[in-house]
């Protein structure tokens, strides 16, 4: 079988193609961006190591060898699923390599919002010495945070703000909390419910026509006055000019987003006048261990399938 890179900006890509040189295969590089690059470089390639190109159905049907996508990282929403099924095509992902660094880039987040850790510091270095600024400021164990999604990453936030004294209520369509695994400390609700009741509000779900704008303004004018908002997800859950108009007028307190609808965040984006507003660039998967962790399963899972081995992270069944 054939194995090409659709796509990739990392520095190198050496781990991965020294797994493959150990199984017998060679693996290039391309630098494809558009639907007409994917036709046009990969119709030889039986199995596709893809970051950012976009796999349409309009893609997917002109590579009739096209056997497997392996996505680097969790989200797959630059592939069309269902086209991908349809066409017969594997796709893969790599869900649980950077779950610790995300969670804990949502606590940092988190803590740096209510706590008023990015204000304090610009105040200090100003020349002001007053903590008076920061006020109010809360005690964790009197808040009650919400999260919408609980899959892996969701849960492992959970339980560590839940260690810091937060009290917990949680929303998915796919799972509730349980004595079973441990996570029956998050008290399950409905969306609305969540949206009224918590006075920080945590994302970890991802994008799909479901979740696309979930966020909204009227979610948004639902939320408590002063919430808080964490985004660490994908940014078209989040309907941006309805945040920074919330943001604007204090009704939202504060919002940590590492990802956003567009990236980088547009320059005439309204949320850069917001300061209020934290934004990292999609970053919250990194760490040198998971960068590590993510080019070596990313690899292995083309090999196997190489291999006519069973894939350890499916996310369709082909058809």
């Amino acid at each position: 079988m054939r194995i090409v890179f659709s796509d990739l900006d990392h520095a190198d890509h050496d781990i991965e193609q020294a797994i493959f040189s150990e199984a017998g295969f060679e693996a290039p590089l391309l630098a494809c961006r558009s639907e007409d690059d994917l036709i046009a470089q990969v119709a030889a390639a039986d199995i596709v190591l893809n970051q950012y190109a976009p796999f349409t159905r309009r893609v997917l049907e002109a590579l009739p060898r096209l056997k497997q996508i392996v996505r680097y990282g969790v989200g797959v929403n630059n592939v069309d699923l269902e086209a991908a099924s349809d066409a017969g095509v594997q796709v893969c992902n790599v869900p649980d390599y950077g779950m610790h660094e995300v969670s804990d880039h949502a606590v940092a987040l988190t803590l740096a919002l209510t706590r008023r850790i990015v204000p304090m510091n610009a105040s200090c270095r100003a020349g002001r010495w007053n903590y008076i600024e920061a006020v109010p400021i809360r005690r964790q164990s009197t808040q009650t945070l919400g999260l919408i999604g609980l899959g892996r990453i969701g849960r492992l936030y959970a339980a560590k703000m839940h260690a810091l004294g937060f009290a917990l209520v949680g929303h998915d369509r796919f799972y509730t909390p349980n004595a079973a695994d441990g996570t029956d400390f998050i008290t399950p609700v409905a969306l609305d419910a969540l949206f009224r009741q918590a006075d920080i509000i945590a994302l970890f779900c991802p994008l799909n026509d479901d979740t696309h704008h979930l966020v909204d303004a009227a979610a948004i004018e639902s939320m408590r006055p002063g919430a808080y908002l964490v985004n660490t997800s994908r940014g078209g859950i989040i309907d941006e000019a309805a945040l920074a108009e919330a943001l604007a007028r204090g009704h939202i307190a504060g919002a940590g987003l590492d990802t956003t609808e567009h990236e980088p965040l547009t320059p005439d984006s309204p949320l850069w006048a917001q300061h209020n507003c934290l934004i990292t660039p999609h970053m919250a998967w990194y760490s040198e261990d998971a960068a590590q962790e993510l080019k070596r399963k990313v690899a292995e899972e083309a090999v196997r399938f190489a291999r006519g081995e069973a894939v350890m992270w499916p996310v369709n069944t082909p058809r």
